[in-house]
């Protein structure tokens, strides 16, 4: 389907949105506390709030809303995993990015991921509200600024930069450029540390990278925490 660039749709019967029901997952609280307001006044429900990735998916899973409006750098596990496994376990769950990031890498990611909408924290609150609007009717929406990127990427065709890790090697590097000890991860992962150990050292070999320091900065070119 293809993305509709600023199209406003109509409103529901009696001026209310569609789909109504929100989960919210960032981790700058004032940012969600902010959010969370100006959707209540809009007449959204936001049922949820989340922090980092991991709580995202449980939280998904539990409330079952229409929408999830995720932030793509989050700790723990960031939002393009995040969604992609709310896309898988929960389909019916319709996700929007709403980022600081318009890099095309993020946003190609993310919609191959299943995002259908992607909002830059740049742009105004009516944005995210159109987001949501055309989202809960089936259709993409991307921000303008948004938009731009992605139609310079299809003509270019660039694609997505293939990722040689796994779901789970990524939440392991994250993990570890997180500052994480191996047991730490484990325990968050519910696996045994020398699974733990055996993913950190495939992850260094996939990447020609045999440091943390290393690891820390391709996770944050990766988009996987902030710099």
């Amino acid at each position: 389907m293809s993305p509709e660039i600023g199209r406003v749709p109509s409103i529901g019967c009696g001026g209310a949105p569609i789909a109504t029901q929100i989960l919210l997952a960032d981790h700058h609280e004032l940012v969600r506390q902010g959010v969370r307001a100006l959707l209540e006044r809009e007449g959204y429900d936001v049922v949820a709030e989340a922090g980092d990735g991991r709580d995202a998916i449980r939280l998904a899973q539990e409330y079952r809303p229409d929408l999830a409006v995720l932030e793509l750098t989050m700790p723990v596990l960031n939002g393009i995993d995040a969604g992609r496994a709310i896309h898988h376990e929960c389909p019916d769950v319709k996700l929007i990015a709403l980022t600081e990031h318009a890099e095309d890498q993020f946003v190609l990611d993310a919609l191959e991921a299943g995002f259908r909408g992607y909002v830059s924290k740049l742009q105004t609150f009516a944005e995210l509200v159109r987001a949501l609007e055309n989202v809960s009717r089936g259709s993409v929406f991307l921000s303008s600024d948004i938009s731009e990127v992605v139609v310079e990427s299809y003509l270019a065709k660039v694609q997505p930069a293939k990722d040689c890790l796994t779901p789970r090697e990524r939440e392991v590097l994250q993990l570890v450029a997180e500052g994480k000890t191996t047991k730490e991860i484990a325990r968050l992962l519910g696996i045994g540390a020398k699974t733990g150990e055996s993913h950190r050292t495939r992850i260094m070999t996939k990447l020609g990278i045999h440091e943390t320091a290393g690891l820390v900065r391709y996770a944050i070119r990766r988009g996987l925490i902030e710099a």
